[in-house]
């Protein structure tokens, strides 16, 4: 299934898209898709459900993130080889883990605010993996159960917050709409393999990443268990796994960084795209 949220923000519904690209209002059934609505059994009941006796949602209304309530929004860092080489940096010998707060949450489609005096806004298309079952201490072995499915995330970042200013890397990534997610959570069953799908990112057209999930350093399994040794994941939990290369930081001669009035377009093989524009706080 590609389960969606969709309406102003704040008051979005929950919805999925159906064989035919046709949005299909689920309201009837579920609150909303969030943590409660993500374990195997009520997942398992709505895939039950004949997707032609859904109402189907006229117009083309917002898309709001794909998952409702997110309780943590955890990142990975330097997850692909060839990124931590355009950043200068070691690949790392365990999952470098910092957070998003969940107030940067927004839809795919939303602005993506530059804050004030930035002069170093970047980019970064992640797939999102969405925890569906408590997960505490599993094992690798057992680690893909815990999960729902997957969305396309754009990490966006202000490198002179994440990398100049003191710190943790967490200042300069949880700025105000830097978590655009979405437009659907796929489920796994649809995805049989995450570590083969194309990723990909935009900005006013010009291509700028273009990669792989098959060159991730920690696979999602691996991910998912190490995670659990140090906090319990939860239902509604969200896990942004490493960019490819391409950032603008990595551009050579010189760093290419976001300014208010861009249109950033990316996208992950069978979980959608997202589009932006650029603003100014």
């Amino acid at each position: 299934m590609k389960l969606l949220r969709y309406g102003p923000p704040g008051q979005e519904k929950p919805g999925l898209l159906d064989a035919a690209g046709q949005l299909r209002d689920l309201s009837a059934h579920v609150a909303d898709i969030e943590g409660s609505t993500l374990d195997p059994h009520t997942l398992d009941r709505l895939r039950a459900i004949d997707s032609a006796s859904l109402p189907m949602v006229a117009g083309t209304p917002r898309l709001g993130p794909c998952v409702g309530r997110i309780g943590k929004f955890i990142c990975i860092g330097l997850n692909y080889a060839d990124h931590a080489a355009e950043s200068g940096m070691a690949v790392p010998s365990e999952p470098v883990v910092f957070n998003k707060w969940t107030s940067a949450v927004v839809g795919p489609n939303d602005d993506v605010r530059i804050p004030r005096g930035s002069l170093k806004t970047d980019w970064e298309v992640e797939l999102g993996v969405v925890i569906g079952r408590v997960a505490s201490y599993v094992e690798e072995a057992e680690a893909m159960d815990h999960v729902a499915g997957y969305c396309v995330v754009n990490d966006v970042s202000e490198r002179s917050y994440q990398l100049e200013r003191g710190g943790t890397w967490d200042k300069g990534k949880g700025c105000d709409t830097f978590g655009p997610t979405g437009p659907w959570l796929v489920t796994a069953d649809e995805v049989p393999d995450p570590h083969a799908l194309h990723l990909w990112l935009e900005v006013d057209g010009q291509r700028y990443q273009d990669g792989n999930t098959r060159t991730m350093v920690f696979k999602v399994p691996q991910l998912v268990a190490y995670l659990s040794r140090f906090m319990t994941l939860y239902p509604g939990d969200v896990i942004s796994t490493g960019t490819p290369p391409g950032v603008g930081m990595g551009c050579k001669p010189e760093p290419v960084y976001l300014r208010p009035g861009q249109t950033l377009r990316l996208g992950i093989e069978g979980l959608g795209e997202q589009q932006q524009r650029t603003v100014a706080a």
